[in-house]
């Protein structure tokens, strides 16, 4: 065998994430707000952008089902005509290039930020709404229970306050009262705690029942919070049953708790949540999708003055540079407008297949996974799991997160139509209140009424779904039930 220095040719191919498609797919996933702070950068850096002042609105419409009332099991709803959305970033880097940090839209290096934002980045945390949407997807397994918990946390006050009318909230949602007073009561136990109370008083019991601090005389003592305002020690120590060396500890044990558990959680105010999807019902019985007008950023490209730029420049390295804020601007206005476009078509085939929730309430939620909306509209999961990323929509019922209404679903029995999961759960706790005592259904029992109802449910299923509801075994139910008789 010959040793010595040789030179080959090799032909390969390689898939390359230029600068244009990593911020594509990260313009994908942000929120309106998000890409209209992204644009308003653009603005400013480059020349050949301009605002584009006009509204034209960007909306579908989904028809009515033919029998709306069973709209349930409806499967052949009409949705109207959309154009091909498939997203086609073309490759303008050269081969072998690769990407730098730094690098702008336009493949070249960006020093215009200092350090200053890195330290920034390094020091910003998660915000309090991100942290209590985030315990709300660990706490709440049931998808019926994330949309009251969502709503809830729309309407949070930044104090920690929720100024609740239960009934309206209930009968906007199409679900009882009592399952939006039981999330409420499971919120109140987040961290911070106290969040999501009515009032004071209501507030500092939740606080105190978690430090176990709560008893009798600390209840008679928040009945009687405006004696302590009033700074009547002794009408207080009458009402509370206690004498003065109690009374102060008690009195100090509240005052080492929070009474407004929402301020100063953030550094900043919360900001409000702005829909990315505006839906409302149009005459025909069906549903209008619109992208909300205020925040979808517009932007042209000045293509007149770039013209008018290209005869008058003799440098080649100007040249070259307005060559570059084009192809930019070019860019940006695509991606911009197939991001617009993706957007409606998910939301129209999420409200398509999700018409029954919002024409009958939370208990009609369908199963959905992210491979049902992608196989629909010709994209892949990835794709339908980025537009469904902090995107809300204001629907009849509601701001609600895209993401909240995709569910499991299990099988029905004898190849019968799949169930969603959180309508079994919405079943078993049905069937669990209308017990008595001598009625108490075991999980063995749950499972045969749930087959005869055409759910295809195994027994630890039914305990798993039982036990996350906090709901008893069917023995301890029995003792409550003899208890109360």
């Amino acid at each position: 065998m010959a040793l010595g220095p040789r030179l080959d040719l090799r032909h390969s191919q390689s898939l390359m994430m230029t600068p244009q498609l990593r911020q594509a797919i990260k313009l994908l996933q942000s929120s309106n707000l998000e890409v209209m702070a992204f644009v308003e950068e653009e603005l400013e850096r480059n020349p050949l952008l301009e605002r584009d002042e006009t509204h034209v609105a960007v909306a579908e419409t989904i028809a009515a089902p033919a029998d709306a009332a069973a709209v349930a099991t409806s499967d052949t709803l009409a949705v109207g005509d959309a154009a091909p959305l498939d997203a086609d970033f073309s490759n303008v880097m050269d081969e072998g290039e690769a990407y730098q940090p730094g690098m702008g839209a336009g493949g070249r290096m960006d020093f215009s930020d200092d350090l200053s934002g890195i330290e920034a980045m390094a020091a910003a945390g998660p915000t309090l709404r991100e942290r209590l949407a985030e315990q709300i997807r660990l706490t709440f397994e049931e998808g019926r229970d994330r949309l009251i918990a969502s709503a809830l946390l729309a309407m949070v006050e930044p104090s920690g306050r929720l100024s609740l009318d239960a009934e309206a909230l209930a009968a906007r949602l199409g679900c009882e009262v009592a399952v939006v007073e039981r999330v409420r009561r499971a919120m109140q136990r987040f961290e911070p705690t106290g969040m999501f109370c009515a009032d004071l008083r209501e507030c500092l019991q939740v606080q105190l029942e978690e430090a176990g601090r709560f008893d009798p005389y600390m209840a008679r003592l928040l009945d009687n919070l405006p004696l302590l305002a009033r700074r009547d020690m002794a009408a207080l120590r009458e009402a509370c049953g206690v004498d003065a060396e109690d009374l102060a500890e008690m009195v100090a044990e509240l005052r080492r708790l929070d009474p407004k558990p929402g301020a100063g959680g953030d550094d900043e105010p919360l900001s409000i949540i702005q829909p990315d999807v505006l839906m409302r019902a149009d005459a025909e019985g069906g549903w209008i999708l619109e992208l909300n007008p205020e925040t979808l950023p517009r932007v042209l490209v000045n293509r007149g003055f770039a013209a008018r730029c290209t005869v008058g420049l003799k440098d080649k390295e100007q040249k070259g540079f307005l060559a570059e804020q084009l192809q930019s601007a070019n860019w940006l206005v695509k991606s911009l407008e197939q991001r617009a476009n993706t957007i409606l078509k998910v939301a129209s085939e999420i409200v398509r297949r999700q018409d029954a929730f919002f024409r009958h309430g939370v208990g009609h939620l369908r199963p959905l996974i992210l491979r049902d909306v992608a196989d629909e509209v010709e994209m892949h999961e990835s794709t339908v799991s980025r537009v469904t990323a902090n995107k809300y929509m204001a629907t009849p019922r509601g701001m609600l997160e895209l993401k909240y209404f995709f569910t499991t679903a299990i099988q029905g029995t004898a190849g019968g139509e799949a169930v969603s999961a959180e309508a079994v759960r919405h079943r078993i706790k049905g069937l669990v209140q209308a017990e008595t005592y001598e009625t108490v259904l075991s999980d063995d029992a749950i499972v045969l009424r749930l087959r005869e109802e055409g759910v295809d449910i195994a027994r630890r299923t039914v305990a798993k779904y039982r036990e996350a509801m906090r709901i008893p075994s069917s023995v301890q139910r029995k003792r409550e039930k003899a208890a109360t008789a």
